[in-house]
């Protein structure tokens, strides 16, 4: 659970809500009173899917980079969710089982609601696990093969798998929603909407925070490097 703290060997051990996905957490650890924050995958945009990112001080922040580039801004999540009222035939949307399927599903339910959300098979149970938590995603059927054969913008949720094996479907829209742009169907057909930090929300967080060092991992952590210069200490783990 959440803020209760336990010793492992002579570090207290506390977990503080990520905002990634229901149920992530970041790591405060606490060794000989020193604060180090390890924040996981993390992400500042608001999500009704999982607990809402919480901020506490540390010494040593231990950040994700994955998008740590000054270049890299995500959009508005609900202004990309919103195209989506555009396109008139069926829709094929890949994205991960979990986490990502069941924020799709919310705020397509709740500002696409002209479209009919279909779900693969495997994504049910987490679903499931979602609703039973408090956390409903919204309003969805699991997919049925004949379902599609009409054109009555369905929105069929599948995980990228089943996303990539169906790269020659026809009468449907292919979109792929993710933060990165090697991973969009293509130039025209994007849907950028991604569960991890861009650079302003880095930013944010060490503002937060407060570190007197900043750690990186998981991307490329140069930049951070390069912006914070003599101001703040910056390590690149990997």
């Amino acid at each position: 659970p959440f803020y209760q703290s336990f010793m492992a060997g002579n570090v207290q051990v506390t977990f503080i809500p990520a905002g990634h996905m229901l149920g992530s957490a970041q790591i405060l650890m606490e060794y000989e009173g020193t604060r180090y924050l390890y924040t996981g995958d993390y992400k500042l945009q608001p999500d009704a899917t999982c607990e809402p990112i919480e901020w506490v001080k540390a010494d040593v922040l231990i950040t994700e980079s994955t998008f740590a580039d000054p270049n890299t801004q995500h959009p508005d999540p609900i202004a990309e969710i919103k195209k989506l009222n555009d396109v008139k035939s069926n829709i094929l949307l890949g994205a991960y089982s979990l986490g990502k399927s069941q924020r799709l599903i919310r705020i397509i339910t709740e500002y696409a609601p002209g479209k009919i959300i279909l779900v693969h098979h495997r994504i049910m149970p987490l679903n499931a696990i979602y609703e039973k938590l408090g956390y409903s995603p919204g309003t969805y059927q699991v997919y049925g093969r004949k379902l599609m054969k009409e054109q009555k913008e369905f929105v069929y949720i599948v995980p990228p798998f089943t996303f990539d094996s169906y790269f020659r479907a026809t009468g449907v829209k292919r979109l792929f929603a993710s933060g990165w742009k090697n991973l969009q169907v293509n130039k025209q057909d994007t849907l950028f909407i991604s569960d991890h930090v861009d650079w302003n929300d880095i930013l944010e967080a060490v503002r937060q925070v407060q570190p007197k060092e900043i750690w990186t991992l998981h991307g490329e952590g140069k930049h951070l490097k390069n912006y914070f210069k003599d101001d703040i200490f910056v390590k690149l783990l990997g």
